[in-house]
């Protein structure tokens, strides 16, 4: 994950340019560019979708030219209409000018110290067909600051950009044919800059997209049975879970309490926790520390009115039991200490454990309560009416049913997901993670800063926790080290702490903190995104190449049996990567994230087109690296994910819709085509921040994109076979089950209207349709949302199979199961 703070993710797009104005600097790698920020789609891109595919048909108007607005004289608040302005890098001016080469006004574009900008408008198109776009343009002192000049281009995809302009020129009519390929929406650019800045002036006119040529669509294909493609790994179902907003931490874990060991002061606004009645004093002790930060000591009046602190905003459930402890020194005038449950106003409303001795070392002490009452506002009240003082050091509140620390209802879900693999615990986080904090008794675990997001880690879960999660789900445990601000010493004691037998150092030290058994880990990366500038500890690939050596090597010397998956990015970097390091790594790592698109087709697709991109460059650099020669080095797609929205489960916690859920299949899809080369795919993240699973504080549900991902784990076969013909719109994936006797067929319509396919099995007829399996949703935009019915679930449903004229229902995934 990219970006050390409140930042969107880094993504891979091919030549599409991205904003340097978003709150981490952008970076790239040849043709690798990175993510727009948050606030720019939110409201840009929302009005692209809302200006851009309002009108015509499904798949645009029959009309030739298919721009609105194209001379820019239809003018709303002083703007043209369908128009928007997009800064990239740099700082721009936009306005609408009466200088025209037709009409009565034109688009400029200027900048004094350099910009990459754009007038854009989002156009529907047909897919598969080929359009005309043409414009006019005028230029004064147009000079390059890393840009190519001033030109037209299609968003998104590189090889469509007209010739650029430089200087100063009259107006002069660029042009040139593309061909849409599976999009139904383009965005166009009226562009100053391109992959760079630019210094000058230029104006746009005369914007036009004429339709030539289109092939009509009529979907067919052949599913070759006998011929089979290579297996499919199943670490493509893999899943990925960093300590960021609510993934671990008020999703996964069962922690009921906020800042549990008082990383931040009372009192300060950051602080969930408040003072209680009215104590002489609260203030943070900073010597009698426990956790290593200063404890909230409060001193009682000694007249008997009550002094402490409490947390509210709990959410407790009637009859539900909860376990918990404190950890508590003090003076013998302060007892009783009661630490109370409270679920309302009334004095039954309450229960209280009486903590009758106290010593002025911290002790801990156990609890139980059951709830009576339902309520989204419960307390944790610690009050005493005695005298002196206090001092607490950390407390806890867990639903009694948690599992070692987890949530149940959480658990349940992630069971049914059934991944084989969790990467863990970063993502950016791991940068600036010392894992010797999660280690030891949780209570004196150090509550840090998170190094790379907002909040604050509580270590809570460390290794152990992480191995137990992984044994609770019945997965294989994934462990990133820090080669951002760690070293490879720290790597290697992990991999000893991890899978080294007892009698070595870091054995003895797992075994004194109740493991006496090493836990086995596999798979193990050295690092995460550290191409990146937003990455703690970025350095140049020259230098990095070294460090990951070094880093291999020390990890190898503890256990020969690991196996290291290194940082790619593909361009420069992963190309360096694999002609220094080939010797020191098994599979290489590579992200990507995409957003929201306007028109179904373009939104859907560019998931496999992604991976598509991935693969193909990984084909052509062991065709090209000498060094690679023999050697088998496969891609561990290690975070690949949709990512945009507003965050309404906290941190980068988005909602996903039906849309995104035909998006995720699609690239399940081609994962399996890619099978030959990919490994591994850990879909980002797992729960709540672009999660699978969506949580409140006490229900969880699948979320569109985690149906996809537990149908096709549980139910899709593993060895694929050709398709051949042409299905667009759909998609079409058949798969072998290991048994060699059932055949698994999936097809995917993304379109709001049932699309028919004339499918043809070649050498296999089904005896019987042991099932059929579909998600779909009343449209686009249909959602699973906690404590709420959902609007989109996993269905068996009942109707014939008839290969000849498949009809497949509106934005659905259908998977039949034949034998």
């Amino acid at each position: 994950m990219n970006s050390p703070h409140n930042i969107m993710k880094s993504q891979i797009f091919s030549g599409e340019e991205q904003p340097a104005d978003c709150p981490v600097s952008w970076f790239r790698n040849r043709s690798l560019l990175f993510w727009l920020r948050l606030l720019f789609f939110l409201v840009l891109g929302t009005g692209f979708l809302q200006a851009g595919v309002s009108a015509g048909g499904y798949y645009g108007s029959d009309e030739k030219q298919v721009v609105q607005n194209p001379s820019f004289e239809e003018i709303r608040n002083d703007k043209p209409s369908g128009w928007r302005v997009i800064t990239y890098q740099g700082t721009a001016q936009f306005s609408l000018e009466q200088i025209a080469r037709s009409g009565a006004y034109s688009v400029k574009i200027s900048s004094e110290n350099g910009a990459d900008a754009s007038w854009s408008v989002v156009v529907k198109v047909k897919p598969f067909s080929k359009y005309r776009l043409s414009g006019w343009i005028k230029t004064e002192q147009i000079e390059s600051a890393g840009g190519k000049g001033v030109l037209f281009n299609v968003h998104g995809m590189e090889k469509y950009q007209t010739r650029a302009l430089t200087g100063t020129n009259d107006w002069t009519r660029l042009e040139m044919v593309i061909d849409t390929e599976l999009n139904d929406a383009l965005q166009i650019n009226c562009l100053f800059g391109g992959w760079g800045k630019v210094r000058g002036q230029a104006w746009f006119d005369d914007v036009t997209l004429e339709f030539l040529s289109g092939r009509t669509l009529k979907p067919a294909a052949t599913v070759h049975t006998d011929q089979k493609l290579t297996p499919v790994s199943k670490y493509i179902y893999g899943q990925f879970i960093e300590h960021l907003g609510r993934c671990i931490y008020q999703g996964i874990w069962a922690e009921m309490l906020e800042d549990r060991k008082f990383y931040y002061p009372l009192g300060s606004s950051d602080s969930p926790w408040k003072v209680a009645g009215t104590p002489h004093a609260v203030h943070m002790n900073p010597l009698l520390v426990y956790a290593g930060v200063p404890v909230p000591e409060i001193r009682l009046k000694g007249n008997g009115e009550e002094g402490g602190i409490y947390q509210e905003e709990l959410s407790l459930q009637a009859g539900r039991k909860y376990h918990g402890r404190i950890v508590i020194g003090g003076d013998p005038g302060v007892v009783p200490v009661e630490v109370r449950l409270v679920w309302g106003n009334g004095e039954n409303d309450r229960q209280v454990f009486a903590i009758e001795k106290i010593k002025p070392d911290y002790e801990k002490y156990y609890f139980s309560f059951t709830a009576r009452k339902t309520t989204d506002n419960g307390r944790l009240e610690i009050v005493s009416r005695g005298s002196e003082a206090f001092r607490v050091a950390a407390v806890s509140l867990m639903p009694a049913d948690n599992l070692e620390g987890f949530r149940p209802e959480v658990i349940k879900l992630l069971q049914e997901l059934n991944s084989p693999v969790y990467r863990w615990p970063g993502g950016n986080f791991v940068s600036g993670y010392n894992w010797k904090d999660g280690i030891g008794d949780p209570d004196r675990r150090p509550p840090r800063k998170n190094p790379a997001w907002q909040g604050v880690e509580h270590n809570d879960v460390g290794i152990h926790e992480f191995m137990a999660f992984c044994r609770l789900v019945g997965a294989e445990p994934f462990i990133v080290v820090n080669s951002g601000q760690g070293n490879e010493t720290m790597a290697a004691e992990q991999v000893e702490y991890v899978n080294g037998n007892p009698d070595t150092p870091m054995g003895r030290l797992r075994v004194l903190n109740g493991h006496p058994e090493p836990f086995n880990c596999k798979f193990w990366s050295v690092g995460n995104e550290m191409y990146g500038d937003w990455q703690l500890g970025h350095m140049p690939l020259k230098d990095y190449v070294r460090r990951h050596n070094r880093f291999a090597e020390a990890m190898k010397a503890v256990d020969p049996n690991i196996i290291l998956i290194g940082v790619g990015a593909i361009g420069e970097w992963s190309e360096g990567m694999l002609k220094s390091c080939s010797d020191h790594m098994q599979l290489i790592s590579e992200h990507f994230y995409v957003q929201e698109k306007p028109g179904l087709l373009s939104h859907v697709y560019q998931v496999p087109r992604f991976i598509r991109r991935i693969a193909e460059a990984h084909r052509q650099y062991r065709k090209m690296i000498p060094e690679l020669k023999g050697k088998d080095i496969k891609i561990a797609l290690d975070e690949w994910n949709y990512w945009y929205g507003p965050y309404i489960y906290g941190e980068l916690g988005t909602q996903y819709f039906l849309k995104d859920a035909l998006g995720i299949a699609s690239g399940l899809h081609e994962y399996y085509r890619q099978a030959d080369i990919i490994y591994m795919a850990n879909y980002a993240q797992t729960v709540n921040v672009i999660g699978a699973i969506k949580t409140s504080k006490t229900e969880a549900v699948f979320d569109t994109t985690g149906l996809v991902l537990k149908l096709y784990r549980n139910e899709f076969g593993t060895v694929p076979v050709k398709i051949s013909g042409q299905p667009e719109p759909l998609d079409v994936m058949a798969s072998w089950k290991d048994d060699g006797k059932t055949l698994t067929l999936a097809v995917i319509n993304p379109l709001p209207e049932p699309q028919k396919i004339e499918l043809e099995l070649k050498k296999f007829k089904p005896t019987r349709v042991e099932k059929i399996f579909r998600i779909t949703g009343s449209h686009e935009k249909a959602c699973n949302v906690p404590e709420k019915p959902p609007e989109v679930e996993i269905k068996t449903v009942a109707e014939a199979f008839e290969p000849g004229r498949l009809v497949l229902p509106p934005l659905s995934i259908t998977i039949y199961v034949l034998k």
